[in-house]
This record gives structure tokens, sequence and C-alpha cells, in this order.
């Protein structure tokens, strides 16, 4: 019998309790406008899962959804009390779910990050050792040109 390892965390006030079963298929830091606001920080981590693997162990959970303007969906699902994201949802990613990396009782970062995205808004004093890095994102269809803040000309 192969059994899965379980996981656990939650918000930062401890309303909100989460589990997760098995390890993530991908772990993603990712540097984007969106990531960055939600975050209040240079980048996020998220840890993704099928939904499946993915339970809310007691909380109130309240919900954001925001259309990016290239028209996909994201959805945060976050702790009424404290407002800490618990869940992110991106509807490109069907079927998955993401939980905020730093959210896991320690050892929290057991996961090793596979993928860095949107590198080009990357805060010019991180450096990582993540072998894949892009640029933007493998399925980003850009509707402007952004603006770019650490380019000269921009």
């Amino acid at each position: 019998m192969n059994e899965e390892v379980s996981r656990e965390g939650g918000c930062l006030c401890g309303n909100c309790r989460y589990r997760s079963i098995g390890d993530s298929p991908r772990a993603i830091l990712c540097h984007c406008r969106y990531c960055q606001t939600l975050t209040g920080g240079t980048f996020s981590t998220n840890v993704w899962f099928p939904e499946e693997k993915v339970s809310l162990l007691k909380g109130d959970l309240s919900s954001y959804e925001m259309k990016t303007e290239s028209g996909n969906l994201i959805t945060t699902n976050f702790c009424k009390n404290c407002g800490s994201t618990i869940f992110l949802r991106l509807n490109v990613f069907k079927g998955m779910v993401a939980i905020p990396g730093g959210s896991y009782d320690p050892p929290t970062f057991w996961f090793e990050p596979q993928v860095e995205n949107f590198c080009r808004s990357k805060a010019p004093f991180i450096e990582t050792a993540i072998p894949e890095k892009n640029n933007t994102h493998p399925m980003y269809k850009p509707v402007r040109e952004d603006i770019h803040p650490h380019k000269k000309g921009t």
C-alpha cells in the first residue's frame, strides 16, 4: 500500500485550516503584477494540486474574482477574519487549486519550485536557482504592451 503524505496549514489568525494530500505536481514562483499586488510582496509562491487532493478542514472563506486584462479569471479564497489567502484558482488550470507556499505548517517549505513566471517584472534583487524561467507565462496572451519600470526607455 502506497500511502500519500498529508500536509496541513492555515491562515494567520488560525480560524481557517486546510489539508493537501500527496506531493504537488507543480510549485511556481510568479512575479506578475497581479501576484505582487495580491501578496503585497515581490512574488507569489503557489503550490498546485488537483482539486480532489485539497480540503478545507475548518473556517469560513470569502472569495474574490478578478478578470485579468487578457480575459483570464483569478479566484482567491481567503479567511473572513484575517484576510489570508488560502486557495487560488485560475480558469486556465481547470481542476487545479493553488495553496500559498508560506501558509503550510512547519516544515513550511517542503516543496521545490520548478518554474518561475513573469521574470520580466521580477524585482532586480531577486535571484533564484529555479531551472525553468519564463519572461511571461507560456499561456499568456498580451492585450497591450506592459510598462516595464526596470528597463530604460519605458
